[in-house]
């Protein structure tokens, strides 16, 4: 199963395209900066997307 869900993640965005832009950027500034939100221990994804991916879902990423 996928973590974030897809379904929890809509609500907090109004578009699927919206949601990969916001991820793939996100996770970009991940690699680049090496700057993470949360502590390494508290993400469950391993790479960059899905951990982008949690910190939209726990409201560490805002959209405008």
């Amino acid at each position: 199963m996928i973590y974030p869900s897809i379904d929890k993640l809509l609500n907090l965005v109004d578009s699927k395209y919206k949601l990969v832009h916001v991820a793939a950027t996100r996770g970009r500034q991940m690699l680049e900066n090496k700057h993470y939100q949360l502590n390494e221990n508290e993400y469950v994804s391993t790479k960059e997307i899905g951990k982008s991916l949690e910190e939209l879902e726990k409201g560490y990423v805002k959209l405008k």
